[in-house]
């Protein structure tokens, strides 16, 4: 084969690894769901072809540019000025502006072009050379997408049109980040907002902790709860009676339960069940927690079947000798008690799950309660399964990890308490689940 045709046949070759470098490209970055996932993706696809020694990846927001920066790479001048006004010195900058592409062939024409801090920059980086190359947005550029060498490299035109390509599959990636981003901001934000502040209770401390997942694209069902409803008879709870903080004769309902599912109907269903269990514990006045769940339950079938989960519900009264506590558990992680002498025990006794289409009475009996009575010094933990539930742990290891934490701190102040218990449960990889606890301690003497 001549020489001509030996230049041919690597020109087609290049052509088709570029191909399938965009379409690698195009695949890879699709299933992205956050900025530092597009950033190491694009480096290594890119690092195939083109070879750089850095991939960066600027994004523009709140009139400013803004650096991505991955924890997996030394500290640079990237963490060190991680926001920066959009300075017409920059060569970033530039591009972003201009919405064209900045080549930077070597330091002495960056030094000249954009001053001593550009320079500067590009030094502690290591670089020779590199690009800036805008990113398209659909109502103008998300950001700049920057390559740099080590060496001199100098691009042709077929390396530029790829530069042009990747930055449009980067910036549509960008946007579908951001677009998530602001619906999971959305439902956590309605899932707080539907997690009404706690009531004082005289007699009683009481706290709770709602944690989202660390995993940026979920967002849960789950729930706490707590509010007064009426005892029969006009019962003012023993001793204590009218000091819960309500009106004479109430009881203290409290509830943590999980809606299936990890989405934003996950959340809406949970505002509308917790609702729902509001009101059947008003329409039952002085019935037990298990009469409530079963009305829930009822109502669902009827009108909102596609909410399935677990819960506990419960009941505190006060009585002689402390509160009485009478609680259902549709399936869910048992409560934990810490006894005043520093031991803990599991709740462990439960029924079926909360599943509205199944009508238990007909497989399994009426829904049953139990009842303890909570001494002065009783802590009552009450959790959803993100507080257990890790990847690669067993679950019975991890109740156990959480029954030998909760004695040590059993006196703490209980917002602090729920704080470091999700902390050590969670680990250093933080919570891949949305955590809900809620704690009730009676005081001791």
């Amino acid at each position: 084969m001549t020489g001509e045709g030996h230049d041919h046949l690597a020109e087609a070759k290049a052509a088709l690894s570029r191909s399938e470098l965009l379409l690698s490209l195009a695949e890879d970055l699709s299933g992205t769901t956050s900025l530092v996932d597009i950033r190491r993706r694009v480096h290594r696809l890119m690092g195939s072809d083109l070879e750089p020694v850095y991939v960066g990846l600027v994004l523009a927001e709140d009139g400013r540019l803004r650096r991505i920066i991955d924890d997996e790479i030394p500290p640079t001048v990237e963490t060190s000025a991680r926001q920066y006004d959009v300075d017409p010195r920059g060569p970033t900058s530039e591009a972003f502006r201009r919405e064209r592409m900045v080549e930077l062939t070597d330091p002495a024409a960056l030094h000249d072009g954009y001053g001593d801090a550009a320079l500067a920059a590009f030094t502690e980086l290591g670089l020779k050379s590199a690009v800036c190359v805008p990113l398209p947005g659909v109502t103008g550029p998300v950001g700049v997408l920057v390559l740099g060498w080590d060496r001199p490299h100098p691009l042709d035109a077929e390396e530029r049109a790829v530069l042009l390509a990747v930055a449009g599959h980067t910036a549509r990636a960008v946007e579908r980040a951001h677009v998530l981003h602001q619906r999971v901001t959305v439902a956590h934000q309605l899932q707080r907002a539907m997690l009404t502040d706690l009531p004082p209770v005289c007699g009683l401390e009481i706290a709770a902790l709602y944690r989202p997942a660390m995993t940026a694209d979920l967002v849960g069902g789950d729930w706490y709860d707590a509010y007064f409803l009426r005892l029969p008879g006009g019962e003012t709870g023993g001793e204590t009676g009218g000091e819960t903080g309500g009106e004479a004769g109430q009881a203290l309902a409290v509830t943590v339960g999980d809606i299936t599912g990890h989405d934003m109907q996950a959340a809406t269903l949970m505002g509308q069940v917790r609702s729902m269990l509001r009101q059947a514990g008003v329409d039952h006045p002085g019935q037990g927690p298990a009469t409530s769940v079963t009305a829930l339950e009822r109502a669902c079938r009827l009108v909102l079947p596609q909410a399935t989960g677990s819960l506990v519900h419960a009941h505190l009264v006060p009585r002689p000798g402390g509160w009485e506590l009478t609680w259902t558990n549709a399936g869910h992680p048992p409560p934990i008690l810490v006894h005043p002498d520093g031991t803990a025990e599991e709740l462990a006794v439960h029924d079926l799950m909360f599943f509205p289409t199944l009508d238990p009475h007909e497989t399994y009996g009426p829904r049953t309660e139990s009842t303890r009575l909570l001494p002065p010094g009783t802590l009552l933990v009450m959790f959803t399964d993100g507080l257990i539930e890790t990847p690669g742990v067993d679950l019975d290891a991890a109740t156990a990890r959480l029954l030998a934490a909760l004695p040590g701190r059993a006196g703490r102040a209980l917002p602090g308490l729920l704080e470091e218990l999700a902390d050590e449960m969670a680990g250093e990889g933080g919570n891949v689940d949305d955590i809900v606890v809620l704690a009730v301690r009676v005081p001791a003497g």
